[in-house]
Parts: C-alpha cells; structure tokens; sequence
C-alpha cells in the first residue's frame, strides 16, 4: 500500500491528537490512539517510516537487545509470525519489520512523510495546539504527542575548515540511502561510540586504509550474534506473554535474565571470574550488567567488572600501546551506553588500520586533503567518517519552536536543562505528551517496551479526561520540580554521573550538564506511573476548558 500522504491538505487539518515523528513510537501512537476513536496523524521529515532505523544506514548498523525482544508485545500474533533471521536485528531487516507492521495493521494513511515540524503553540483560548509544517501547513489538534525520539538530532561537531575537504564526509546518521563503497580508500573515522565500533570492522574490510581519530576509549562487549536457531526461538516464541511480563519487572525491561542476588565482594575472586567468563562468552550488555546487585553503585565493585573487560582487551589488541589506548579508564562499566560489537578489537591487529588518541593531541582543523592535530601532525584521507553521537534527548524537541499565547517557551524553560514530569508532560505546555523523554527510563531500557508504556500511559489519559468531560491536563511546576529533583537524587546514588556521556549532554558543547534519563527502573518508573493514574493524577492539573466566545 503507498505512503497516504505525501500531500498535505491546503486547508488547516484538525485533528485530535497531532503526532510528531514517524518511527516505532509515532507508529505506535496511531495504533492505540485510534482504538479510542480519535482522529490521528503522525508528521515525519524522512521519506520513509522507522525514525531511526530510516536513518541510521550505516555499515554493521545493528540493534544491541536481542531481536525477540526489541519489537512489539501488543499483538500476539505478531509476535508468532514475524520471523527474526539473526539474534540481533540488523537495520535493514528491523526497518523491514516497522513497515510490515505499518502496512499490517494500516498505519500508513495516517503517516505524512517529507514533513517537518517547525512550531507547536498552544493556543490558550481556544485549547488547542497550532502546529505549523515547513511547508508553511497549519494542524489544530487538541492534544500533541511529541514522539521525536531520543537519538534523532545528528551532531557534526564544528571543526575548523570543514568545508574545505575535498573529499567526502558522512555522518552515521545521516548515512546515503545508496551506500558508501570505501574500496581503495584512505578513510577516517572520528568517533568510538556504539556506531563506530559497529562500522570500523566493516569499513577496515574495504578500506586501503582506516584510521580510527578516537577521543574516548569504550568499554565494548562481543555480541556473539548468529542465525536465529529453532532452539532460541520455539522456547522463547512458546512463552511470549509470560516473558513480556516477566520483562516489566526488571529495570532495563529485558527479560530472560535471572535478578542478581549477591553483591560482588562477597563472591570469592575465582568464582567471580569464571561468573564474568560466563557472561562474556554468552554475549550481550544486560547479562554481564546483571552479574552482581551492585555493579552500577559502588566503585570497588564495578572496578572488578571494568578490569576483566580491559583485560580481555589486553588479550585481543597485539599492539600493547593501542591496547592501552582502546581499553577505557575514564569511566565505571555501564556509566556509559555499553557497546556490543562483532570483532572491533580484532580489527586493531589488521595491517590497514591504525588508531589516533586525539585526547592527548586533539583535531585541530580539517584541511582539503585530512585533518591536522594540535601537534602538527597531518593525516591525509580520502573520505571522512563523523561517527560523533547526537544532541540526545532534547535536540529534536529543542529544534521546534515550541511556545504557549500565554508566552511560555520550552527553550526557555530547559535553558538550565530538560524539566519534566514523569518524562511525559511539562509544566507550562498543557495538553503537550513526550515519548521517552528526560526524565523518563526510555534510554536504558528496551526502548519498544518503554515506547509501549509511555503510548499507553497517554492513551489512558486521554480516555479518562473524556469520560470525566474534561479537556485539559498539566503537571504542577512543583510535580515537576520533585520529579526532576527525584531523577537526579537517583543517578547521584548511582555510577552514571562519573562518566561524561551523552546522558549528560557532554558531547554537546554549551549544553547544560544534567543528568536526563531516569535510572531507577523501568519497574519502579512503571509502578509510578501506574499509581499516578490510579490515584487521579496527583501532580497535573485536570480541567475543563470554556471555549472563548465568538467574536
């Protein structure tokens, strides 16, 4: 079935519910948004569905949660028909499966693609959001799902000189929708995140040669991927419902795993080896995060987890200097997104690659043939790879002009950093939901469970609002404030503010340092909500608007 709406309507659209963003969560919110009758349409700048599956085209772009749990639970017979061909999806074939789903369950006539959003404003008076397209469209709605996600704002970083390479740059995340061969080429790639370390063994295939320009060592786990077995999907098909439940009771929203039961001190040394050999032969991030109760809040702990993977490191990398180089000492295991990868240090040992620590010597200027360090030193490629993160978590929404009449501004009001309540709503904008926003789970978990659970969150709140003829919700600034005051006592008790990660905005230079997701757990963050509603939505403002008289 063709894409519903390339074109959009001249006249101004009213809808109930606006949706912002057209991949797994946009989708989703026209699935269960329709089933209470209301009138839906999701606004997508891409030319296809998927979010960030559309656009993150890269070589060995992959999901890091195992297939049969990064997908949809609220059809079961989608979940005993799609068939996954590896234990973890690659981007083409999870792009495949989104718009099966979209085509499946009839979502696509309520997709406009090549859309971009360019201003949302609630209009106070008459109670309801004006939403403007850059085309100049204008939608009414009386609620606005922002559903933008996470890791859709690409970052270049503003090196000096840019524009004059005259090869060819790329960023991960904007990748050509045609591929890059880089036969014969001298590439760099600058960056060692989760996309770098799935791209550099790919690219170190074709490349005459690679240099990997690395600013910070990550810890990285093998993934042990392989064809999807009868073995791991029949059991795992078998007990669908009961494991998705089970999943909701974790923290990550993972199953499968059993709850770690003893601290790692109190295990004796040898066995806790032989605990982590386990693990990382088994492949996979969770499971080894999992090994102990307290490897992500005291230090002495998780030293014995971040040593043993520097020294399966040591292990692997001939080159002792670039060992040392690629095995991180900045930050605790799982501070940061914990990377899986299919032979990233092997890669070191090939004759073609070479790595530059550009922490000691930093990127000082790209010049027309490379780039040149601090020191002086120039490196002459033919193509550049920026494989440099994104504005996580606030870029998207940040990148709307998102205001009231009444002259509230959400720059404004995030100029200190993301304020939310729950991660789902923010004092000031009424009627205005986010998706696995700041302050919510969404990042550290399966983020199609915590997609599903915010969606359905949202569509309950639009249901009990009708039943109760109301037409207006908001959190209360001091909600919102106790909430994000919560969110931050939380991490503090944790390890993650010892790493300068994107969860703090720190690879986005201005941006203010705040701990955004929430890392208490899904399960926690899950009760919460839960009680929230139960108990009448203590903390947001319910009421029912009087439409202004005509004028």
């Amino acid at each position: 079935m063709p894409d519903a709406s390339h074109t959009p309507d001249p006249a101004c659209r009213q809808l109930d519910v606006a949706i912002v963003g057209g991949g797994l969560a946009g989708l989703y919110a026209i699935h269960r948004l329709r089933k209470l009758g209301l009138t839906v349409r999701a606004y997508e700048a891409g030319s296809g569905i998927g979010g960030t599956w559309f656009w993150n085209r890269y070589p060995g772009a992959r999901c890091d949660v195992e297939s049969l749990e990064y997908s949809y639970s609220f059809d079961e017979q989608l979940q005993q028909d799609w068939k996954w061909p590896e234990r973890y999806g690659t981007q083409p074939e999870i792009l495949k499966y989104i718009n099966h789903v979209a085509d499946r369950f009839d979502l696509r006539r309520d997709v406009q693609l090549n859309t971009r959003i360019k201003s949302a404003v609630f209009d106070t008076r008459a109670n309801e959001w004006a939403v403007t397209t850059n085309t100049g469209e204008e939608i009414r709605a009386r609620y606005c799902v922002m559903a933008a996600g996470n890791l859709s704002t690409p970052r270049v970083p503003d090196f000096k000189g840019i524009h004059d390479f005259k090869g060819k740059w790329y960023h991960t995340g904007l990748w050509p929708h045609e591929g890059v061969d880089f036969s014969g080429k001298r590439v760099g790639v600058i960056g060692t995140g989760s996309s770098g370390v799935q791209m550099i063994p790919i690219i170190a295939q074709q490349a005459r040669h690679l240099t990997v320009f690395q600013r910070t060592a990550n810890f990285s786990l093998p993934a042990r991927n392989g064809p999807m077995t009868p073995e791991r999907e029949g059991p795992h098909k078998a007990e669908y419902p009961a494991r998705r439940a089970a999943a909701q009771e974790t923290p990550f929203a993972i199953g499968g795993y059993p709850r770690p039961t003893r601290k790692t001190l109190e295990v004796p040394a040898d066995e806790r080896a032989r605990t982590y050999e386990a693990k990382w032969q088994e492949g996979g991030s969770i499971s080894y995060l999992y090994s102990y109760t307290d490897l992500l809040v005291d230090k002495d702990a998780n030293d014995t987890a971040s040593e043993f993977v520097r020294n399966k490191i040591r292990g692997m990398v001939k080159d002792r200097k670039t060992a040392e180089l690629l095995a991180p000492k900045d930050h605790p295991i799982g501070t940061k997104r914990l990377c899986l990868d299919t032979n990233y240090y092997e890669t070191y040992n090939r004759p073609n690659v070479s790595l530059v620590d550009v922490r000691s010597d930093p990127i000082q200027e790209i010049t027309a043939t490379g780039l040149r360090l601090k020191s002086g030193a120039e490196y002459e490629v033919d193509a550049l790879v920026f494989a440099t993160g994104f504005d996580a978590m606030t870029g998207a929404l940040n990148e709307i002009d998102i205001r009231t009449t009444d002259g509230a501004v959400l720059r404004r009001h995030w100029e200190g950093g993301p304020l939310t309540y729950l991660g789902l709503m923010v004092s000031g904008f009424p009627n205005m939901f986010v998706v696995t926003g700041p302050g919510s789970p969404g990042v550290k978990t399966q983020m199609i469970a915590s997609i599903e659970q915010h969606v359905d969150w949202i569509a309950g709140t639009i249901d009990h609002l009708a039943t109760h003829q109301l037409d207006r919700i908001e959190p209360t600034s001091t909600a919102e404030n106790e909430w994000v005051n919560h969110v931050n006592a939380v991490a503090d008790s944790t390890l993650y503010p010892l790493a300068n990660s994107w969860y703090v905005g720190a690879n986005i230079p201005g941006k203010p340092r705040v701990f955004m997701p929430y890392v208490g757990g899904f399960d926690r963050y899950k009760k919460r909500c839960d009680e929230v509603a139960a108990g009448g939505y203590p903390g947001f403002t319910l009421s029912r608007h009087e439409p202004a008289p005509a004028r």
